[in-house]
């Protein structure tokens, strides 16, 4: 299926439910779907996208019609997410998840449940090595959730957005990592750490792109997906068809609207994480979607009074390996190799760029954390601490003259240098 339908809002508007409805119907007959098991895999409340407006239009154009219409949440490795938080997610009442929508079931995907994934066999070595640039040269395994199994069409609706592992976020990207296992996962963001995030994050076309849609082409269950671009609260675009030739379009459009450029870097950066990061694993992308523009010797600081946890699932390893750059483990890799590479990946994602020479690790720039973690657990794991309290954001607006910068609403929009490519 190459065709892929599209709407995109003219004059810097946004859809509405009118467009993105028409496109639904264009790429969803409803006698297509008569009789058919369908599962809609959609992301968790880490992404800004109007899922609950998707998810409404989708079940209105085929609810009626389907013998199953079920919601698989894409969380990767992040933790699950209660009945009502999914009711939130898709913007419907308690009542009308017990009326309405009570024939669809709710799931949580479970990454470290062996009984709830399946094989899918292996990308041999010498195609990881093609695949990864020569990097790499290792089989690897490829699990998904076995729910896939259970239905004949795999519906994917999520956002597209600069990524600091994949390059750009979207398509089948919501299958691995989304839903699958923790081989392949471990893989591939190692793999992103070991390129950096700054030489991944905002390309099209990256090595662990070509592995996550190698894997996605292991899923043999049809697929549609539909890709959404997302700005000033709305949709700027919607793209459905194939994963991959869905997000390939959704990309370009949302290049333009999810890097701003910048003629200078900044010593200071004040990087507000919106509440919808709930733990220092999700909100680093305050980070992450920063560092290209943070100078050297510079200090980027997230602000996050509400963060609270390092991370849920993964706290304990971080607090065993803390945050280093990548050069920390990979001179030392006899000593961190049976680590979770995932975790690995994401402690230098946070720490950024540095060197580690003689034992000694410098780091490019400081991070630091000025939120409800304790100082002491912050200085555990290797990053900076300021009290919240203590800052006045306000102060820091107005100032990029200064090499100062405030980002209000920091994590999903990638800055990059004007010289950068």
């Amino acid at each position: 299926m190459n065709q892929v339908h599209s709407r995109v809002a003219v004059g810097g508007g946004v859809l509405g439910a009118d467009d993105v409805g028409q496109l639904v119907a264009a790429a969803c007959p409803a006698a297509d779907y008569r009789g058919k098991r369908v599962l809609l895999i959609i992301p968790d409340s880490t992404r800004t996208a109007p899922i609950g407006m998707m998810f409404r239009l989708l079940h209105e154009q085929m609810g009626g019609v389907t013998a199953a219409m079920d919601i698989l949440i894409a969380l990767g490795t992040h933790r699950a997410m209660t009945e009502e938080e999914i009711c939130v997610r898709l913007e419907i009442s308690l009542e009308e998840r017990r009326t309405k929508y009570a024939r669809v079931q709710f799931f949580n995907h479970e990454w470290d449940n062996p009984a709830a994934l399946k094989s899918l066999g292996v990308i041999p070595k010498e195609e990881i090595r093609k695949l990864s640039d020569g990097l790499f040269e290792m089989d690897v395994p490829v699990t998904v959730n076995r729910r896939v199994d259970d239905y004949d069409q795999i519906i994917i609706v999520g956002p597209v957005f600069p990524h600091e592992v994949v390059g750009f976020s979207g398509g089948n990207k919501y299958l691995f990592p989304g839903i699958s296992g923790p081989e392949v996962l471990n893989f591939f963001h190692w793999l992103g750490a070991v390129i950096t995030t700054v030489g991944v994050i905002g390309h099209k076309w990256t090595p662990v792109r070509r592995v996550v849609d190698r894997a996605g082409s292991m899923v043999t269950t049809p697929k549609l997906c539909f890709a959404l671009v997302v700005a000033k609260g709305g949709l700027a675009g919607v793209y459905a068809g194939a994963p991959e030739a869905a997000w390939d379009q959704a990309v370009d459009l949302s290049a333009q609207h999810h890097i701003v450029r910048k003629d200078r870097s900044f010593h200071t950066i004040l990087s507000c994480a919106p509440e919808m990061y709930d733990e220092l694993w999700v909100g680093a992308k305050c980070m992450y979607k920063l560092e290209p523009v943070l100078a050297e010797g510079g200090e980027l600081i997230i602000y996050a009074p509400h963060l609270r946890d390092v991370s849920v699932i993964h706290g304990k390893v971080i607090a065993e390996i803390g945050y280093h750059c990548r050069d920390y483990f990979l001179k030392q890799w006899d000593r961190f190799k049976d680590m979770p590479w995932g975790v690995l990946a994401h402690s230098t994602h946070v720490f950024g760029l540095g060197t580690y020479e003689n034992g000694v690790e410098k780091a490019r720039a400081r991070v630091t954390l000025a939120t409800g973690i304790p100082e002491e657990e912050c200085r555990a794991i290797n990053l900076g601490y300021r009290d919240w309290r203590t800052i006045d954001v306000a102060s820091f607006a107005g100032r990029e003259h200064e090499g100062v910068l405030l980002v209000p609403k920091a994590g999903e929009t990638l800055y990059r240098l004007n010289e950068a490519p």
